[in-house]
């Protein structure tokens, strides 16, 4: 009862006929190639533009252990 089959992607391919029809279907295929090449050179373009990852991966950070029943103390 889980997954797609062979005839779930049938029904599916008959719908998106009915719907869109057959003249429109390869240019609904050529906009969401062109929305996902967007989307992923935008992810890309933000990942290059992040400081912080790049600065993470080479900066160490020193502290010291603090006992928490000295912590206590102290307030």
């Amino acid at each position: 009862m889980g997954g797609l089959q062979g005839w779930h992607l049938v029904i599916i391919i008959v719908l998106a006929l009915l719907l869109f029809g057959a003249p429109k279907l390869p240019g609904l295929a050529r906009s969401i190639g062109q929305s996902l090449r967007i989307f992923k050179s935008e992810v890309r373009q933000m990942k290059d533009d992040d400081p912080k990852a790049s600065d993470s991966t080479e900066q160490t950070v020193e502290g010291k252990i603090v006992d928490p029943d000295q912590r206590d103390r102290n307030l």
